[in-house]
């Protein structure tokens, strides 16, 4: 079986070392449309035609039997369009953070952290509200290039994520919340995640959206996950391969051998 995982950049790799340790005995295609970031600045029918374009490479050109959009923006914006695009199981990282805060929550208070063009979506309170959860969200735009440019461990970083968190609870306490979950609603948020959890209350339990989106596609697929004897990782990139190895090692937790440059159009 071969499943593709898709994000407009790097991100999306996270999801991918977490679905290499749920599930090794398949192969999988990873795109990142790297040319096109970042989804968050583009209108909701730009995002769309991006992401059903890089679904339907995986899905026609690389055979992949289950998807896994492993970009927030994407999910948010243009879920229902990949659903219409493609005939395989499809799943989208703000259905499974969602349903993770769900089994998480016994306050049933929730607060998310995400790019700000996630937030201005409301795709997470959306989903949230739906499970009967009271949702608040967060923008925290400085922590994406602060982990691009590999300040994970950096007292700035800590800094920041210090600010962004007492900002954080502070509009909890306003909204008369009792939250006990945040949502790491960024695939480049878990590598920020034991900074994060050292900056919230003992109580909030942090939910890693890479981390639950592998759990469930393991679950979903169950016994039909396979038992490949040599499983196969192939990455893709629609910009500069070079760039992609080196930025993509970080996230992925491994060095990437090997990456195709693929032209998706405009």
């Amino acid at each position: 079986m071969k499943i593709g995982v898709f994000d407009s950049g790097f991100g999306g790799l996270t999801v991918l070392r977490a679905l290499l340790r749920h599930i090794p005995g398949v192969d999988y295609a990873y795109l990142g449309d790297t040319a096109r970031l970042p989804y968050g600045a583009k209108s909701r029918a730009t995002v769309a035609r991006y992401a059903t374009s890089s679904a339907r490479f995986l899905v026609e050109e690389e055979e992949a039997e289950f998807l896994v959009i492993a970009c927030n923006t994407a999910s948010a914006l243009a879920l229902d369009a990949i659903h219409e695009a493609v005939s395989v199981p499809v799943l989208g990282v703000v259905e499974t953070g969602a349903n993770a805060a769900d089994a998480s929550s016994t306050t049933r208070d929730v607060l998310v952290i995400a790019t700000a063009a996630t937030v201005e979506s409301h795709a997470y309170t959306a989903a949230c509200a739906a499970r009967k959860l009271r949702a608040i969200e967060k923008a925290c735009p400085l922590l994406v290039p602060l982990v691009e440019e590999g300040w994970t461990q950096h007292p700035v970083t800590e800094e920041v994520v210090r600010i962004y968190m007492g900002e954080l609870m502070e509009q909890s306490r306003a909204a008369n919340l009792n939250a006990d979950t945040l949502v790491l609603a960024c695939t480049h948020y878990p590598l920020l995640r034991a900074t994060i959890e050292r900056a919230v209350p003992r109580e909030v339990r942090v939910i890693d959206s890479a981390e639950v989106t592998a759990q469930q596609v393991a679950v979903q697929l169950g016994s039909a996950g396979g038992s490949a004897l040599c499983p196969q990782v192939e990455f893709f990139a629609t910009d500069s391969v070079t760039k992609f190895r080196e930025l993509g090692t970080q996230f992925l937790g491994q060095a990437i051998p090997a990456v195709r440059l693929v032209v998706l159009g405009g």
